[in-house]
């Protein structure tokens, strides 16, 4: 068998390229934490439509940017709407 050299083998797939592979980009805030004025609140739809996709989905919060205690009222309110049917559950065509 041939000598095999680790040198000439390259099996970093992870570890320091990971850095240089990662997106660029602002870091997203929650901002409800950032102004503790705004609130989450069931009754106003349009406030609401910035955590709907267009097909009617809940937006996750590593896209909105949202903290986990608020995505899960901004969830709660979403919910909350629909039952009273002031945002709708799909998106008709």
């Amino acid at each position: 068998m041939a000598d095999r050299n680790d040198e000439d083998t390259d099996f970093s797939r992870g570890g320091e390229g990971d850095a240089s592979r990662r997106r660029g980009g602002r870091r997203r805030f929650c901002r409800f934490c950032a102004d503790h004025n705004a609130v989450i609140d069931f009754k106003d739809p349009q406030a609401l439509r910035y955590f709907i996709t267009e097909r009617g989905k809940i937006v996750p919060r590593r896209i909105s940017g949202t903290c986990a205690y608020h995505q899960r009222k901004i969830t709660q309110a979403i919910k909350q709407a629909r039952s009273i049917a002031l945002l709708p559950f799909t998106v008709t065509k």
